[in-house]
């Protein structure tokens, strides 16, 4: 390999194959199987061409479709289905995507250098926490070991017990004040890291571009809101009539679901339809038969002087 490929490109020694190679495109092989092998820088070099991110889709179905038409190219490539074709997508994707290739290939290694950043401040502030422990639990070790030792060499020097009950408690109270300042340094390096994990800019959410939620469900309404309003009479909640009391009281109606307002409502409905309806009037620029309408023609008529007087 070195001594073909050295002075620069130069077509492959197998024989039939007629690509050329560049020595620097050479490497170790990392599996034992070379399908395997091939399968991964197939699905390495697609992936870098097709790495659009799931917040550049509108819905997760658009995005499950993408991913669905990346692997379709993707298992051709490998089983040698159409391979030209394939290649043809891969070429043609790349030269009209070429920006938003490059921008997030970009974006993905801020965020693994980011993933990096936040892994070794957490073991930083791990190592933090162990070394404060460890020395917290030594100096609690110390402080008992001098206390126990300073108490009794003063009672046996013959101090006073109030006194020395006195100056535990003050000790106890400065041990109390230290464990408050040191939890709120903990709370300052938990804040740093996760003022490392979001680039300082707040919470970080993953997803699609625009998230909006379902709209709540409306209880279904087979006139689509239109609501009927009589112009030439209004009804009434109660009409007092003794056959129709005596149906609004029958717990046999009631129990079917019958509703005496339906009635009231249809009854007025069929006795007002026929008023403000002039069939001459509407007819009036339509040639009629002879002898058709005449008969309607006379009790339109009727009906309308009947309305004016």
């Amino acid at each position: 390999m070195d001594r073909i490929f050295s002075h620069g490109p130069n077509k492959c020694p197998i024989a039939g194959c007629n690509r050329t190679l560049r020595k620097h495109r050479f490497r170790k092989q990392t599996f034992e199987d070379i399908q395997v092998e091939r399968e991964v820088d197939i699905r390495k070099r697609v992936a870098a061409i097709f790495n659009r991110r799931e917040d550049e889709f509108a819905t997760l179905l658009d995005y499950n479709n993408y991913l669905n038409d990346v692997e379709d190219i993707t298992f051709n490539l490998i089983n040698k289905i159409d391979v030209e074709e394939s290649e043809a997508k891969l070429a043609s994707y790349a030269s009209s995507h070429g920006d938003e290739i490059i921008h997030n290939a970009t974006v993905a290694s801020q965020e693994a250098e980011n993933f990096s950043a936040v892994q070794a401040a957490e073991r930083e502030q791990g190592k933090m926490r162990r070394e404060a422990a460890r020395r917290e639990e030594e100096e609690e070790k110390r402080e008992k070991r001098e206390g126990r030792q300073n108490v009794l060499n003063r009672l046996a020097a013959g101090a006073n017990v109030r006194e020395v009950e006195e100056e535990g408690h003050k000790v106890h109270l400065k041990k109390r004040l230290d464990r408050k300042e040191q939890a709120e340094r903990q709370r300052q390096l938990t804040a740093s890291a996760a003022d490392i994990k979001t680039n300082g800019s707040g919470f970080t959410i993953k997803g699609l571009k625009t998230r909006k939620p379902p709209e709540k469900e409306k209880p279904f309404d087979p006139f689509e809101s239109y609501k009927y309003k009589a112009k030439n009479y209004q009804m009434m909640d109660r009409y007092e009539w003794s056959w129709l009391n005596d149906l609004r009281d029958n717990t046999v109606i009631q129990a079917g679901g019958y509703d005496i307002q339906e009635f009231h409502a249809r009854a007025l409905c069929e006795a007002f339809s026929g008023l403000g309806v002039f069939v001459m009037e509407e007819k009036k620029d339509v040639d009629l038969a002879e002898g058709v309408f005449n008969t309607s023609a006379v009790s339109t008529a009727a009906a309308a002087d009947v309305a004016m007087s």
